[in-house]
C-alpha cells in the first residue's frame, strides 16, 4: 500500500513538472512585438528560467545567497505571526510581491516564492524573450539594496548585507 501511494505521489510530482516547464516553455517562446514591450509590464518569470542562459551564476547563487532559500526565513517564524504579518515578509522574502506578476501564494506562484534574480533584476520576461539586455537591470546601486536592506531591519534580524559584493 505504501508503494502505491508513493508510486502515485511521484508520477504527481512529474505531471506538475512537466506541466510547469511547457508553460514557461511557451510562455518563453511566443512572440513579442515593440507595442507589447511599450503597453505592458513584464511578468516575472522566476529564477529556473533564468538558469538556461547562466548556469554559472544561477548554480552560485543557489549555492551561496541565503536568499535563495529566503522562503524558509518565513517558514521558520510565521508560528505565531498572523496572516499579515507573515504577508510583510513577503516583500522582501518573495520575489515581486504586491506587483504585477509577482508572488502571490505558494499555491499559485511557486516559483517566486524566494527572493529571486528579478528581485534586483527586474521581471525577465521580456529580457527572457528578446535575449536583449535593456530589457534586464544589470548594474546595481545602494539604492536597490536598500528597498529591503534598511537600517532597522539590519538591527532587528542582525544581518550583514553584502551591498557591493554581490549575491552571485
Amino acid at each position: 500500500m505504501k508503494i502505491t501511494n508513493l508510486l502515485r505521489f511521484s508520477i504527481a510530482c512529474l505531471l506538475f513538472h512537466v506541466v510547469f516547464f511547457l508553460l514557461v516553455t511557451m510562455t518563453i517562446n511566443s512572440p513579442l512585438s515593440f507595442a507589447e514591450t511599450k503597453n505592458r509590464t513584464p511578468q516575472y518569470v522566476g529564477s529556473l528560467v533564468c538558469k538556461g542562459c547562466h548556469k554559472d551564476v544561477y548554480d552560485s547563487f543557489m549555492t551561496y545567497a541565503r536568499k535563495s532559500r529566503s522562503f524558509s526565513s518565513i517558514e521558520r517564524v510565521k508560528k505565531g505571526l498572523t496572516e499579515e504579518e507573515i504577508k510583510g515578509c513577503y516583500s522582501c522574502h518573495t520575489t515581486g510581491y504586491g506587483k504585477p506578476g509577482g508572488f502571490v501564494s505558494l499555491e499559485k506562484t511557486p516559483q517566486l516564492k524566494n527572493a529571486g534574480c528579478e528581485v534586483c533584476h527586474g521581471p525577465g520576461e521580456f529580457h527572457v524573450k528578446t535575449k536583449d539586455p535593456q530589457y534586464i537591470k544589470r548594474h546595481m546601486t545602494k539604492e536597490d539594496c536598500e528597498v529591503c536592506h534598511t537600517t532597522e531591519r539590519v538591527r532587528a534580524f542582525r544581518y550583514k548585507p553584502m551591498i557591493h559584493g554581490g549575491a552571485h
